[in-house]
């Protein structure tokens, strides 16, 4: 489980130009003819031997193992139609009629290497949403009465599709409405209102989503083409083209200069979907995943660009810069409706080292129910990480995460702490042998994992270290994003009885990702006549893989008991409530992930059988809680950030949207003076900063579980 498998399924999503989509062509019929209605963008010989070679690598190797039938096919046309237009605001039903004839066979033509049916339909979505942009430009001129009762619903994924042009034209009269009417009350005070300045900022605006749509070219299509079907076999399976996996494989070993967020295209904005341990987004403390960034501005006093609709890599490209400059974010926080005023919030680009995403310590000195004072080590563990670099060359001071935490734990045993506390929240993984020895520092030998591969050969993988490092009363904190090797970790302990698993279910990615080279399975025969073609791609970048790469599922994770971590992941012995459901988040959400399912247990000597305590400790938890001010709050936010499945519409008449905005403003600085007031900090005056809130409930309250732990412990 080296770096490749853990970043796979977010990388992919990050440079993706419009959204994730996916088709194929049809190999038991004439090919479309993608010339017609002045459709231009067409497969190469290259992308079709590669589709061929792709499909038949997931039909027969993988550890899936999926035939290339109807029901793949049916899978696929559905990612195709969610991912080109998520938001239903560009296609028409005729549209989606037409594609029907495609629906069933779409899996079959990868096999034979026919993509014409794949770029007709992408050719037709371009084509819908170019027209789109360019009505949306003729109706920044029209007349708009923004005292009319009328609403705009952005997000249309649970309507129908338009029935007809009339219908969809509507939809973009009322977008362009929007937009000028956000611009009106984004100046304040109306009598200062530029009304020729609004009108050409959104003009720049719609002519920049223009020239972004005609520079998608063949490779992005066939690079969301080719991740369809990736993704209907299994999320974790992912073919870069040859630019992409360049892109990737820097990704892995090298520096990001910029806030340190991963972020994806959802419902034409940027969404952060993870947030890097040790940059600037993560020192902040401001931004939380599903958080969208409507608007980028440079510097302390550079203009807001709208950044709504933009293709990710353009966006992206604003957001990131060099070392030590400013910018500022327009941030819409996860679960706020559209209408709300957007918060700012301003970072300071930093380099961000991947391989320096270190452990950390602290401690905290609780006071436990029986009155006493307990000192709570606090060992943050942001990824599993070894430097492989330093170990090739035979460095015998290389880092890694067991050397790290081994020095910390030594350091806290000095410091006379009673328990420690391993936080693994967003933890998404690394290196499957630091899993394994980290167990050992806990654990006086033994199995930790096991791992089966596609031909169900099953290998027991076990710490060797003879002793302990850390022999006291131990508590693991997981979260939704808590991912692979953290949860292989977490599992150990659990199984063995060594300690406390706190928090709320992890992830649930229990497989095994190899980085295979396509150029392995391209025939000398295939080269030639790609070659023959003269369609190589003159942006391709030098030492890319010529033919792309394909990270593939070949392995399945299995906790000591036998039982997967895929797709149900972890479950805590005390828990905490979440916003980040199994339904919308993780393994579990995911259509096309592996199932569930059970092996035969290896052989462990268990330490003890810490079920009965655990329950002791979940009820005093839950006592704890209901008296908890800190606690009030967590459970405002998992109702405000869920509130919402889809966006409400959105009111057009100035007064009551602004009147909307108002009662959301004043409602948010409530909230925040609440938090503070808990905290003893002043209080958020008018015309001041938005202050950061800074306290980790969850933290504190895994403190308060240790020393309940401690406590029962001694009787």
């Amino acid at each position: 489980m080296n770096n490749f498998k853990n970043y796979t399924y977010m990388f992919k999503h990050l440079i993706f130009c419009l959204a994730l989509i996916s088709v194929v062509a049809c190999g038991a019929k004439p090919r479309v003819n993608l010339d017609q209605d002045g459709l231009e963008l067409k497969p190469t010989t290259q992308h079709e031997i590669i589709a061929k070679e792709v499909a038949n690598l997931l039909e027969n190797f993988s550890y899936k193992k999926v035939p290339m039938g109807d029901s793949l096919s049916n899978i696929v046309f559905n990612n195709l139609l969610e991912g080109i237009d998520q938001g239903k605001n560009y296609m028409l039903q005729s549209d989606i009629d037409d594609f029907q004839q495609f629906k069933n066979t779409l899996s079959q033509d990868f096999r034979e290497g026919d993509l014409s049916s794949a770029f007709y339909i992408f050719n037709k979505y371009t084509n819908r949403y170019l027209q789109a942009m360019n009505y949306a430009l003729e109706q920044i001129d029209a007349p708009h009465d923004f005292n009319k009762d009328e609403t705009y619903t952005s997000f249309r994924e649970k309507e129908n599709w338009f029935k007809s042009d009339a219908e969809l034209k509507d939809q973009w009269r009322k977008r362009v409405k929007y937009d000028l009417l956000n611009l009106r009350l984004t100046a304040g005070d109306s009598a200062k209102v530029d009304i020729e300045k609004n009108k050409e900022t959104l003009r720049s605006r719609y002519n920049n989503l223009i020239s972004q749509a005609k520079k998608t070219n063949a490779n992005d299509a066939f690079q969301m083409i080719m991740t369809s079907l990736t993704d209907a076999v299994d999320p974790h399976t992912t073919y870069y083209n040859p630019s992409f996996a360049q892109a990737f494989n820097e990704s892995m070993s090298n520096t990001l200069e910029g806030i340190g967020a991963q972020l994806q295209m959802e419902n034409e904005m940027v969404t952060i979907k993870q947030i890097i341990a040790g940059g600037p987004a993560f020192k902040d403390k401001t931004l939380h995943i599903n958080d969208r960034i409507v608007g980028v501005a440079q510097g302390d006093n550079g203009e807001f660009e709208d950044i709504i609709g933009w293709r990710l890599d353009a966006a992206v490209a604003k957001i990131k810069g060099k070392k030590g400059t400013v910018v500022r974010l327009k941030i819409l926080p996860a679960g706020a409706e559209l209408s709300a005023a957007p918060k700012i919030v301003k970072l300071t680009r930093e380099k961000i080292i991947l391989a320096e995403e270190s452990a950390k310590r602290e401690t905290k000195v609780i006071k436990g129910e029986d009155g006493k004072e307990y000192k709570i080590g606090i060992i943050n563990l942001p990824k599993f990480y070894i430097d492989f670099e330093a170990v090739r060359r035979g460095d015998k001071d290389y880092k890694s995460t067991t050397r790290d935490v081994r020095l910390l734990l030594d350091s806290l045993k000095q410091d006379g702490v009673d328990a420690v506390l391993m936080d693994l929240r967003n933890n998404g993984g690394g290196s499957l042998q630091e899993a394994i020895e980290l167990t050992g520092l806990f654990v006086d030998q033994g199995p930790v994992v096991q791992v089966r591969d596609t031909r169900n050969r099953v290998q027991v993988d076990s710490d060797q270290e003879v002793g302990l490092v850390w022999e006291g009363p131990f508590g693991v904190i997981i979260n939704r994003f808590s991912a692979s090797a953290s949860e292989i970790f977490a599992g150990a302990i659990q199984d063995y009885g060594r300690g406390i698993i706190l928090g709320s279910t992890s992830y649930g990615k229990g497989t095994v990702q190899n980085a295979v080279d396509m150029s392995r399975f391209i025939s000398a025969t295939n080269k030639l006549l790609i070659k023959a073609a003269g369609e190589s791609d003159p942006d391709t970048p030098n030492g890319a893989p010529e033919f792309g790469q394909i990270n593939i599922t070949m392995g399945k994770f299995y906790r000591v008991t036998g039982s997967s971590t895929q797709h149900k992941g972890v479950t805590p012995d005390v828990t905490f409530p979440t916003q980040y459901s199994a339904e919308k988040f993780g393994e579990s959400s995911e259509p096309s992930a592996l199932p569930w399912d059970q092996i035969k247990p290896t052989k462990f000597a268990k330490i003890g059988d810490l079920k009965p305590i655990s329950t002791q400790l979940e009820e005093i938890h839950k006592k704890r809680l209901e008296k908890s001010p800190a606690y009030t709050f967590l459970l405002e936010d998992i109702t405000e950030f869920n509130k919402n499945e889809t966006m409400p519409a959105i009111s057009l008449n100035e007064a009551k949207l602004k009147a909307e905005r108002e009662k959301s403003r004043i409602k948010q600085r409530e909230r925040i003076n609440k938090q503070l007031a808990f905290q003893g900090e002043p209080l958020w005056k008018e015309g001041q900063p938005q202050p950061k809130i800074d306290y980790d409930f969850v933290l504190e309250e895994s403190a308060n579980v240790l020393t309940d732990f401690i406590r029962l412990n001694k009787k």
